[in-house]
Parts: C-alpha cells; sequence; structure tokens
C-alpha cells in the first residue's frame, strides 16, 4: 500500500495533504506535552508530510530541534522548501536510519497506513524515550452499520486497519510500550473542510460526549486518539 505515497496518486487524492489541518494537530500535541510536563530539546516526526505539523510545534517551542522523516518524494519535496535552523527534514525510511535517538517521537495519524503496523511500531520504539500516537478512530457503530465510511478512507487516504479506543492502546501495549496518558481529540468536531455528514453529526457528538465519552464515541465516532507513551 505505500505505493500510493511513493507515486502521486495519495497527492492526486489530497492535493493540500491535510496542511490545513496542522496547526489544530500541533496544538493538540503540545497540550498533552505540557498537561504531563515532558521536557524535551529534540522532537523527531515519522511519516511527517509537508512538515505542517513540525512548523507549527516550532512556534511553540522555538528551542527545540525538529526532525522529519517521510517517504514520499512528492510530500518531502514540498516540506524541504520550508526547512529552517531549527526544523530540517529527511527522505526516506526512519528504521533503515542508524543511530538516531530524540527526546520525543510523534507518528501523527502514521500507523493505520502502514503494511506491518505491529513491526513499525516495535521499530520506533527505540528512536526516543517519549512517543506521541495520534490514531484515527474509525470503529464505531455507526461507520460499520454504513460501511461506506470506513471503505472511502480506504480508496481516498490509504487506512488500512482500523481501530476503537481499546484495541489502539492494546495495541502499543502489546507492542512494549507503557502508555503514560490518552485523551480524546475531536477531530470531526474541530478540523475545517469537514464533510455534510459530519457537519450533521457535530452537535449529537458534542452534546453527547460530555455525557458519555466512550459511549459517544464508539457509537457516533468522529474522533481520534492521542497517546503518550514510553
Amino acid at each position: 500500500m505505500q505505493d500510493i505515497y511513493i507515486s502521486d496518486q495519495y497527492a492526486e487524492l489530497n492535493p493540500s495533504w491535510h496542511e490545513e489541518d496542522s496547526p489544530w494537530k500541533a496544538g493538540r500535541v503540545a497540550d498533552i506535552l505540557s498537561r504531563n510536563r515532558i521536557d524535551f530539546r529534540s522532537f523527531l516526526e515519522v511519516g511527517c508530510g509537508t512538515g505542517e505539523i513540525l512548523l507549527n510545534l516550532h512556534k511553540h517551542y522555538p528551542d527545540v530541534d525538529f526532525t522529519g522523516y517521510e517517504i514520499s518524494p512528492h510530500a518531502f519535496q514540498r516540506a524541504k522548501l520550508k526547512e529552517n535552523a531549527s526544523v530540517c527534514f529527511n527522505f526516506g525510511d526512519v528504521l533503515q536510519e542508524k543511530d538516531i535517538h530524540s527526546d520525543v517521537v510523534l507518528l501523527a495519524d502514521v500507523i493505520e497506513h502502514v503494511d506491518d503496523y505491529l513491526g513499525f511500531i516495535k521499530g520506533v520504539k527505540p528512536l526516543g524515550r517519549y512517543k506521541i500516537f495520534h490514531i484515527p478512530l474509525d470503529l464505531s457503530a455507526q461507520s460499520v452499520l454504513r460501511g461506506w465510511p470506513i471503505t472511502n478512507l480506504r480508496k481516498q487516504v490509504g487506512h488500512l486497519h482500523y481501530f476503537f479506543k481499546d484495541t489502539a492502546l492494546a495495541t502499543l501495549v502489546d507492542c512494549g510500550y507503557s502508555i503514560i496518558d490518552y485523551q480524546y481529540t475531536a477531530s470531526r468536531l474541530e478540523l475545517p473542510n469537514q464533510a455534510l455528514s459530519s457537519q450533521i453529526m457535530r452537535w449529537p457528538r458534542k452534546i453527547l460526549f460530555r455525557l458519555f465519552p466512550d459511549l459517544t464515541v464508539r457509537s457516533l465516532g468522529g474522533y481520534s486518539l492521542l497517546v503518550l507513551a514510553e
């Protein structure tokens, strides 16, 4: 499935590379780092796309060194144009590199795209002390009943694996991680340019989430999971 990223297929289907989502994602990452008082001087993103998450994080942490790795030539070329003294981008598979270690490693909406996602998650573990995963929770009662939301994710953005909260956390534990903290992120409520169906579901999801967060996410979907682990 990585051919979708190495070729121009993903870029043709998603010409913005979801850059418009990056300030929101960077904000959520900064929130969980601040909440857990994580002190760091180096930050690595695996699957950095066009680099916008790192560039937005740099605004929060101007004294930190940021590095991104990306396997898509198209995304990497766009990221490379944005480099500065504190944010650099590299082309290739980070797991094939030697002697890479960072205080914090970020994988934002990555593991669901990787064929051997278990081997990949295990391979990332030595790259840094703290790992942050942002995982879309594609499995919900409504998405399974309707069917097409999941098949569209497979066709349009290359999701191969589908999670709800418990399977996402269990996957990380099974791969040798210790969970420090996690929280839901309201991806379908707060991200820009949402489909009409997501706009219609916005208020039911928001209201019910305040009362029954786990039940709402598992029933209605629309959320992702942000996990801090080591």
